[in-house]
Formats: structure tokens, sequence, C-alpha cells
């Protein structure tokens, strides 16, 4: 167990939180790192367990009882079952379900975020993984939005990660997607060219709006089904993406006022009522307020359905698919129902 540290706050602190506090007097240690050890009771202000948003009076002694520099994670193997679509000695495909994230962030701090991951089940299936990507990240060579279900590679070995890395970066691997967007898209087809950057207010989100960070971004669509429905319009898509920038199909989409279903951080409803979206009632049997039917997905439609790669040791050309899961097509035939 570490040492106990100790801070005196002086009369300068008086009127400060906590929590702002001590991240300006714990040089080196996140602030989510801070929050974890006042949330696990691992502060103590004279003596005592208080809030983060404590105002200090500026004559306090403050005791940190946790290690503020905890060794970094490493992933564990994890007996998770895996749809595995291909696989050889030096690479596999695999369709992550949605709800999966694809490996734990790299500001975790506690076991219980490296559990339930993709990497956890990978380590569990194959043993030895690519270390290139870290040790919290062995054999990713790239990523799937966790509410994002699908194809992703994973490297076996050093050498195919970075023969795979290439390839990404040469825009040679090709990534389709099939998205359910709400509202009708005019054209059958078209492209997006809007580079893409963090949001500068809203840290979780990516935007398309200009901002210092931003990186080009290259969307191509094509409308696969038109579907008028009761719960409104909306369009099924194919969407090929030529770079991989984080949340990348779901800003573009929401960009051009066609978010993906069930993306709530883009603007889609959570849920889709047949009163508030349009619906169409008939004229034999009117809808009422006290008929009013609520659909839910509880995650995002959309799927990366395809994955054209060479293989990066013998060249020979991958071309692998996945159908859309049993949720997406339950949900586009509740959507499609006439009643």
């Amino acid at each position: 167990m570490p040492e106990a540290r100790t801070i005196a706050a002086g009369s300068d602190a008086a009127g400060q939180r906590l929590d702002r506090f001590l991240a300006a007097q714990m040089e080196g240690v996140s602030r989510a790192r801070i929050q974890l050890l006042l949330d696990q009771g691992d502060v103590l202000v004279d003596g005592e367990r208080r809030k983060p948003s404590l105002r200090l009076r500026g004559s306090e002694t403050i005791a940190i009882l946790g290690d503020p520099h905890p060794e970094p994670l490493k992933a564990v193997p994890e007996a998770i079952p895996l749809d595995v679509v291909y696989e050889d000695s030096d690479l596999a495909v695999v369709d992550k379900p949605a709800g999966m994230m694809v490996h734990a962030g790299s500001g975790a701090t506690d076991a219980a975020r490296n559990r339930g991951t993709l990497v956890n089940a990978l380590l569990h299936r194959f043993g030895a993984l690519s270390g290139a990507g870290g040790e919290l990240r062995p054999g990713i060579v790239h990523r799937l939005d966790k509410n994002t279900s699908g194809l992703i590679v994973v490297a076996k070995n050093d050498r195919a990660h970075r023969a795979l890395a290439e390839q990404f970066a040469a825009r040679r691997i090709k990534k389709t997607y099939v998205a359910l967007v709400h509202g009708a898209l005019r054209a059958e087809k078209g492209t997006i060219h809007s580079a893409i950057g963090r949001d500068p207010v809203r840290r979780t989100r990516m935007t398309a709006r200009p901002t210092q960070n931003a990186r080009s971004a290259v969307s191509h669509w094509e409308v696969v089904r038109r579907l008028d429905t009761r719960y409104g319009k909306f369009t099924l898509v194919k969407v090929r993406i030529e770079t991989g920038r984080t949340h990348q199909i779901r800003v573009h989409m929401a960009s051009i006022g066609h978010p993906v279903v069930g993306d709530t951080l883009y603007g889609a409803a959570g849920q889709l009522t047949t009163a508030t979206s349009g619906a169409r009632n008939r004229p034999e049997s009117p809808r009422t307020t006290d008929e009013v039917e609520k659909l839910r997905l509880g995650r995002s439609f959309l799927h990366a359905a395809q994955l054209e790669l060479a293989h990066p040791l013998t060249g020979k050309l991958l071309d692998l698919k996945s159908p859309l899961p049993r949720e997406l097509e339950a949900f586009l035939s509740r959507i499609e129902r006439v009643e």
C-alpha cells in the first residue's frame, strides 16, 4: 500500500473546490484519477471523507491515501464468446456485437473497467496477439464504436500488425457499413467531404464544423431502401468510408440532417413514436393519443457489413461479409409492419 501523502491547504486555497485544488497541486495526475480517489474515499480532509465540491477554508490538512500513479493496466483473458468469421496464423476477423467495447480506455484506472471488452475475449480465444498496439490494446489495428456491430480485423503478430496498419494508412482497406438514418435522402447516392474534429464544447462528441484539430474525412453513401412508415420516413444506406475518423459515419450523416437511428449523441430520438414522427393514420381507423406506439432500438443502427483487404503477408484478397444482426433485422420488420 502506498504511503499517505499530505497536502496543506493554505490561505490562498480559501474558496477553491477540493477537486480543483487537488488537480492544481498534484502535477501529472489526471482529473479523472483525482475524481476516482475521491469517490473511493482515498482523500481525507482533516480526517474525514468529503465531497469533490467542498469549498476549502484555507486551513485544512488533506491526506491522499491511494496511489495517484497506479501501475498501468494490462488486458487480461476473459471467457467471452466470439463470432470468428476468418482466422489464420497471422490475423483473425471477428464479428463484434453491439454493446461491447473494443478495449479499455487509456484512462482506465481500475480492474472493473478492464472487463468485458473485445480484447479480453480475444486473449482468451487466441492467446498471444500483436503487441504493437500496447498492453491494453493487443492485436487491435482499428476500432468500432461500442454500439456499432460488425467486422473488425485483429493482428496476431507484429509483422501482420504493421502491414495492416500500412494498408489502413494508405486507404487500401475497404470498409462498408449498413445504416438506417432518419428522413428521406434526396439523391440515390452521394459523397460527404467534411473534416472531423473534437467538439470544443461537448468533449464526448466529434463535429464536422470547422475546428483547429479537424482532420479530413470522406464517406460515400448509397440508398439501399426507402421506408415510409407509421413512425416516419427512414433510409437504409450503404456507406463506404475512405478514412477512419472517430464516429465518422455518425457525424457525417448527422451533418447532412440524417442522423443514424438510435444515435442519441448526434441528434437521433431515443425512441420512435407514431404520434410525433409524421405517421400516416388510416382514415378508417384513426389513432388517438392513447394508441400511440413507442419503439426503442437501444443501440445505433450501424453495422460494419463488409471488409476487403489484402492478406498482410500473402497479399491474397480477403472479402468478408457480415449479415445484419437479428436485432436490426427485427427492428426493420417492426417499423415496416402495416397494422
